[in-house]
């Protein structure tokens, strides 16, 4: 029987990056049944299954998503193979992209960010507004940067 894809090898490392950067970048856990005596396995499964919207990006001009968890693909309205992959520019609308763009550009050179908000859209093309999110770069062994991530309780349909 396969894993889910969000508990392959490559999702686990990216969990570690996730929680670990989050940890550095604001001073507390992700979520907090992220303990060292805890599996990667079960982090993984921990951070798919928390109630808030959790997504990631890697680098590049146009970056992809990498990850999204059970609270962010059903925001969504969409699944797993669909979101990841896909540009992450297109979780908003098109009118919001260069303030969306100017938030990750803020996150980035800061490395991290809280009290973000702004209009989302759904892969059905319902917009939804978020709130007070956290943006935050992730972190490799090596301490390059690859990637940002964000995370939000508070959102509305619009």
């Amino acid at each position: 029987m396969l894993d889910a894809p969000w508990l392959s090898a490559e999702k686990r490392g990216l969990v570690t990056l996730l929680l670990t950067s989050h940890q550095r970048a604001f001073g507390r856990p992700l979520i907090a049944a992220a303990r060292a005596s805890q599996s990667m396995r079960l982090c993984c499964q921990d951070l798919f299954a928390c109630g808030f919207p959790v997504l990631a990006h890697g680098t590049g001009s146009d970056p992809t998503l990498s990850y999204a968890n059970a609270a962010a693909l059903q925001l969504w309205e969409t699944n797993w193979d669909d979101l990841i992959g896909m540009p992450s520019r297109l979780t908003a609308p098109e009118t919001e992209r260069a303030e969306r763009r100017s938030a990750l550009g803020e996150a980035e050179s800061l490395k991290a960010l809280k009290g973000y908000g702004g209009i989302r859209i759904s892969r059905q093309g319902r917009q939804f507004m978020i709130s007070n999110a956290r943006i935050w770069t992730l972190w490799d062994e090596e301490e390059r940067s690859c990637g940002q991530a964000a995370c939000f309780s508070d959102w509305w349909w619009i």
